[in-house]
């Protein structure tokens, strides 16, 4: 068994390595393989503009800055303090709005997928009927990406948040149901069946015996989508979801670098906060 489990794992290595050869050969062959004319100059160009974060302009742009043509004439002057202060004042209230999408789209997955696990778990008996509906439905919502769940959910409630809440919240509920399912199956089932055998309703077995055994399980996988929305929530701003999504576009459509560089900082900073505050929850339930 040890002998054919090896030519079982070569086999499938040998079909990943085909799968990256072709990927490279069919795109050498297209064409699709160029870094472009100047992409060296391209990059030593962008790193130096990344490298100023426009958010230090609040206190060292310069109260007076001139923009004149070509010909020297002045076009406008600008306090760029001022409007960098506009600016940050800006970032904060899109970075609240990314955080409540985030946090409202995980929630109501995570509620929305936990009957549907249940029904998809192997050891719960659920009715098969049942049982290959539930998991079609995640299946669908997980291989639907949320930016694609977002770009039609702009167009049936509008802009705003409430369409990236639901894009997120539909996405995750795929995964939701993996994982609540996943861990579902690792029970003790003699527990289960012991409050099953006192005469247990359902509702019973599972709030008796069933989810203080998988709650510290469910608790860590809704810390981690999290901790991914709130990445993925600021992508959901491109298409009119809200939050930093929105200036992203904006500093990259008008190539303010040093904006889009303030924005990937607090993005950034964004993660880690979540992710330490996630590590200390995850291990208190230890």
């Amino acid at each position: 068994m040890r002998i054919t489990g090896r030519f079982r794992f070569l086999a499938l290595v040998l079909a990943y390595c085909a799968l990256v050869a072709a990927c490279l050969s069919t795109l050498s062959a297209q064409g699709d393989l160029s870094l472009g004319r100047n992409p060296w100059p391209n990059l030593v160009k962008s790193m130096g503009e990344f490298s100023r974060p426009s958010f230090v302009d609040v206190w060292l742009g310069s109260p007076r800055l001139e923009y004149r043509s070509d010909d020297g004439t002045l076009l406008r002057v600008e306090d760029r303090r001022a409007v960098e202060k506009d600016f940050v004042s800006a970032l904060a209230q899109a970075t609240w709005t990314t955080v409540r999408i985030a946090t409202l789209g995980s929630l109501l997955g995570a509620i929305l997928a936990l009957p549907l696990s249940l029904l998809v778990a192997r050891n719960l008996g659920a009715p098969r009927a049942l049982a290959i509906g539930a998991g079609a439905v995640l299946n669908v919502t997980r291989a639907i990406h949320s930016l694609v769940f977002g770009l039609v959910l702009v167009g049936i409630v509008g802009l705003g948040p409430t369409a990236g809440i639901l894009a997120i919240a539909l996405h995750s509920m795929g995964t939701y149901g993996k994982l609540f399912a996943e861990s579902i199956e690792t029970l003790d089932m003699q527990a289960v069946e012991a409050v099953r055998a006192v005469g247990a309703s359902p509702v019973q077995v599972f709030f008796n015996a069933v989810w203080p055994a998988v709650l510290p399980q469910f608790v860590s996988s809704h810390l981690y989508i999290w901790e991914f929305n709130i990445r993925d929530s600021t992508i959901l701003g491109l298409i009119g979801a809200g939050g930093l999504g929105l200036l992203i576009s904006e500093a990259t459509s008008l190539f303010q670098w040093g904006r889009l560089a303030t924005i990937l900082l607090v993005v950034i900073g964004l993660v880690v906060v979540f992710d330490a505050l996630s590590r200390r929850i995850r291990q208190a339930l230890l």
